[in-house]
């Protein structure tokens, strides 16, 4: 028998179970009871009635959420991811498309809507500045989705993200290591929810050797390489006490702050030491070359797009996240204490 389009109503219909349930249950942005997806798999099975299928799926949409634009602006990350991405859509024979979304838009709503419709497409969506209410035009989008860089904490979506607890959690690790106990917090003044995590870790981490953070060696910086370099330098004009190490919540902060300590008169890492987070290409090139935490960028946009193609082909209706692992990557801008 010739395989029909895929129905919903229809599913529902046959099953008794209501539209809402069958639509979570095809396109696996909620759980639903095992016996609903037996009923709705045998109703499927039996009258030749397909799901989306590669046959349909033709086109990844990258997703770029923009909202102060103070994290990805001036950030390579998602460059480095759309690449990682657009290579696996293209081993699978799929094209990539790329759309830009400002959340605070009048029309933010109106503009998700005109983008989940496409019946050929699955979203890839760059998360890293989206807080809860900006996900709520996605709740209920026909197409399947995948959060990068970001969770929602409903648990509506599935995601791949940094280990961002235990990347922090290592860094401060490797700066006890060396022989630091007195190590600052370079904070980023956006909190996106990765920075969150790294705060934690970077708390968590000074814990399990008995240290205290210190408030006054927390200093809030603007997440952008010029801003915090500025902002640094309005800080070493009062002439604070240092710790003898930073930790910072990203490489443009930590690379800010380096600049801004070398103009001041401190030596880096004779003085103070810093490690960064992220492994953007350029760390390699300032002085001294910043240690910081490496992300595997490309692979988690490849991830990204085979889970999508997992779940089209297959309908796992399970949400989930996948933490990837970092590499701590050792430079000059570290310095070993005698003890």
């Amino acid at each position: 028998m010739a395989k029909n389009k895929l129905s919903v109503k229809k599913i529902s219909e046959l099953t008794g179970l209501s539209p809402a349930t069958v639509s979570n249950a095809l396109s696996g942005r909620r759980a639903v009871s095992k016996e609903a997806s037996e009923k709705i798999a045998e109703v499927i099975k039996n009258l030749g009635y397909t799901t989306n299928s590669r046959k349909t799926l033709k086109n990844i949409k990258f997703v770029v959420f923009r909202k102060s634009g103070l994290i990805i602006d001036e950030s390579v990350f998602h460059t480095a991811v759309i690449e990682g991405v657009e290579a696996e859509a293209k081993e699978h024979g799929l094209s990539t498309i790329f759309v830009k979304l400002q959340g605070d838009d009048v029309d933010y709503a109106d503009q998700v809507r005109k983008l989940v419709t496409d019946p050929e497409a699955a979203i890839v969506l760059l998360a890293t500045e989206m807080s809860s209410e900006d996900f709520e035009p996605f709740r209920n989008c026909p197409c399947p989705i995948i959060l990068l860089d970001g969770w929602d904490e409903q648990g509506c979506f599935s995601s791949v993200l940094i280990d961002n607890f235990h990347s922090a959690f290592n860094a401060v690790e490797h700066l006890i290591a060396n022989g630091h106990t007195e190590i600052g917090y370079l904070s980023g003044s956006f909190r996106i929810d990765a920075f969150k995590s790294r705060e934690i870790g970077y708390l968590a981490g000074l814990s399990s050797h008995n240290l205290k953070a210190k408030s006054d060696y927390k200093f809030v910086l603007t997440p952008k390489l010029e801003a915090a370099y500025q902002d640094m330098k309005e800080y070493l004009a009062k002439k604070p006490k240092l710790p003898t190490a930073f930790f910072a919540d990203n490489d443009l902060i930590a690379l800010g702050c380096l600049k801004a300590l070398v103009e001041s008169g401190y030596r880096v890492p004779e003085d103070v030491s810093i490690v960064g987070f992220d492994d953007l290409n350029f760390c390699v090139l300032s002085n001294p070359a910043l240690s910081t935490i490496h992300v595997n960028k490309p692979e988690m946009g490849r991830e990204a797009v085979r889970r999508l193609i997992d779940f089209v082909e297959n309908g796992n209706s399970t949400p989930f996240k996948i933490a990837s692992t970092t590499t701590f990557v050792e430079r000059d801008s570290v310095k070993k204490i005698k003890k």
